[in-house]
């Protein structure tokens, strides 16, 4: 399983919002070394998964929507790529010629356990608890 760049990237712009108030891009971009490019299509993605909220207009910018202590890794990695797979027969709609209830495959059943171990670590700590100082 590849964790990308932009679950890193979003959990940085977490960073840059977790004071509270209002941040605009530019500011969380230089913050966090961020391109502004990434950092809209990043906050976006946020927005629609209801981490953040957006607000509009000149003074505009990004704030959190609830409380860093609400938001696990595993929310911000899935909203950002909702595809996190240890390998892609563990997905739900994956089909295996190798796998099959006459003949499980173990390296599948292996894979699972992986899958389900890696959730529950992203699941197992708020986004406040890792960026404690």
């Amino acid at each position: 399983m590849l964790l990308t760049r932009e679950c890193d990237y979003a959990v940085r712009i977490l960073r840059a919002l977790k004071d509270g108030g209002l941040v605009n891009v530019a500011e969380i971009s230089q913050r966090e070394d961020i391109s502004t490019q990434i950092t809209y299509k990043l906050a976006r993605r946020l927005d629609k998964a209801e981490i953040i909220e957006s607000i509009r207009g000149v003074n505009g910018g990004y704030q959190l929507r609830r409380p860093m202590e609400d938001i696990t890794l595993f929310q911000v990695f899935q909203a950002v790529d909702q595809k996190l797979l240890v390998s892609e027969c563990t997905g739900v709609h994956s089909t295996c010629s190798k796998n099959t209830k006459e003949a499980p495959c173990m390296v599948h059943k292996e894979f699972c356990r992986l899958q389900k171990l890696m959730v529950d670590e992203l699941k197992s700590k708020s986004i406040a608890e890792i960026l404690q100082d």
